[in-house]
């Protein structure tokens, strides 16, 4: 499709309802009012006070202009069961938009008039068109086009607020395959004077546990003072590196750009008796048990910082 038709497709499009006027599924009302507040951390009395309300001159409490949109939605139900509602024009104009490449999508600004505030009981409608859709520009996201619709609230006849709804649909850049990113680095820990000497001694591939020297205690994480004597004087002895998985999980969201997924995230008990958070190696989720013996096993991640990970214990020698 050459761009002079899609210009000329698309342009029928101006002034077409994609929405009609249809009430929300529920009038304005007081406890939707008081969780959206609360949510919203916002103390204004004349929300919820009707005393307070009448001091300024209004009839009662009022909605929050912030929630002139919620009124009119359609509701988790029909958004996920009706995905094609709010008539043929917006599914016609979505599919010249596919058709053109167009695929993806993002919110650029949402621009709100209010005419005045909304009381319990009325029920609010809203209506959309398409009031603008620019000529095709070159963004940060790809070359796409600004469609701009404008959406009207009325209560009864009456025009209580106007928004101006701004979308860029724009066709992705295409990756370059001939470029490879490098690896992201592995978050960095917080290094202060309690804990400094364990990733010291995990650069040199040495597991190594805190020990209080005044009773004889051994803890991890590390910490300033002993919770058995409280004495704070330390040294440390240096781990077997084998142990027994104690728990674990297995992590799928949100991705890092620094591990794979799934993500083996693992409470291992040590031979000695602490226990440390780490990931699992050398075994696929389905195959971890509670107690399975592991080993220590290094990950170098960059040059600053070496991790112990854990693997499957591998058959001892007789």
């Amino acid at each position: 499709m050459s761009a002079p038709e899609i210009d000329q497709r698309l342009k029928a499009f101006l002034g077409a309802e994609l929405q009609p006027a249809k009430p929300g599924q529920d009038p304005v009302n007081v406890p939707m009012i008081r969780h959206w507040v609360e949510a919203m951390e916002d103390d204004n009395p004349v929300y919820l006070d009707e005393d307070a309300a009448r001091a300024t001159g209004r009839p009662g409490v009022v909605a929050p202009a912030s929630m002139m949109q919620a009124w009119s939605m359609r509701g988790y139900a029909a958004t996920w069961t009706k995905p094609s509602a709010g008539g043929g024009a917006y599914a016609d104009l979505i599919a010249v938009l596919d058709e053109a490449g167009y695929t993806s999508v993002v919110a650029t600004d949402s621009d709100f008039t209010f005419e005045r505030e909304v009381l319990p009981g009325e029920h609010v409608s809203a209506d959309e068109v398409v009031e603008e859709i620019s000529p095709e520009k070159s963004t940060g996201l790809g070359v796409g086009r600004f469609v701009t619709t404008l959406k009207t609230y009325r209560v009864g006849d009456e025009v209580v607020a106007t928004q101006r709804w701004r979308t860029l649909r724009f066709r992705p850049k295409e990756a370059d395959e001939t470029k490879t990113a490098p690896r992201a680095l592995r978050p960095r820990p917080a290094l202060n004077l309690d804990n400094r000497f364990w990733f010291d001694a995990a650069q040199e591939k040495r597991l190594v546990v805190q020990r209080c020297t005044g009773c004889g205690t051994l803890r991890h994480p590390p910490g300033p003072a002993c919770p058995e004597c409280r004495s704070f004087d330390w040294d440390t002895i240096e781990a077997s590196g084998r142990g027994t998985v104690y728990s674990y999980v297995v992590a799928h969201h949100p991705p890092h750009p620094a591990f794979d997924y799934p993500l083996l995230v693992a409470v291992v008990e040590l031979e000695e008796g602490t226990r440390l958070i780490t990931n699992l190696t050398g075994v696929a989720p389905e195959d971890v048990e509670i107690g399975m013996p592991v080993e220590v096993d290094w990950l170098v991640a960059d040059p600053e910082l070496t991790l112990p990970l854990f693997r499957p214990s591998q058959p001892q020698e007789a």
